[in-house]
């Protein structure tokens, strides 16, 4: 039996690690909004000509694609998903920070302070 997928859902093809989940998860519970997803969008700017940009968010759009990976939704607009198409989202807490990353497929090259890119 074959199962509909609800409106607004897309096929993954962004991705979020098991890191990224646990530390959004939190985020949302110390904020007291469980319900909320993580957006990311990528727009013009940075050194190399993207960049990415995450913030909370209740709303989804019509343009907007939303993706659910361990029990967290990531939403993003569809023109964003161009770019980020096969990307995965993660975090990371070492000695010289504590920040979400992407890996993007697409980039070709990232500028030396990490926070833009080019495609």
């Amino acid at each position: 039996m074959s199962q509909t997928a609800p409106p607004n859902t897309a096929t993954p093809n962004l991705g979020l690690s098991q890191a990224a989940a646990r530390r959004l998860t939190e985020i949302l519970a110390a904020e007291g909004n469980p319900g909320q997803m993580l957006r990311i969008t990528v727009s013009g700017g940075g050194c190399s000509g993207f960049k990415y940009a995450f913030e909370l968010s209740a709303e989804v759009g019509p343009d907007d694609k939303v993706f659910e990976h361990h029990g967290v939704k990531v939403v993003t607009d569809s023109a964003s998903l161009d770019i980020l198409d096969g990307s995965e989202i993660d975090y990371s807490n070492d000695l010289m920070a504590a920040a979400f990353t992407v890996r993007n497929p697409n980039a070709t090259a990232t500028c030396g302070c990490g926070t833009s890119f080019a495609v």
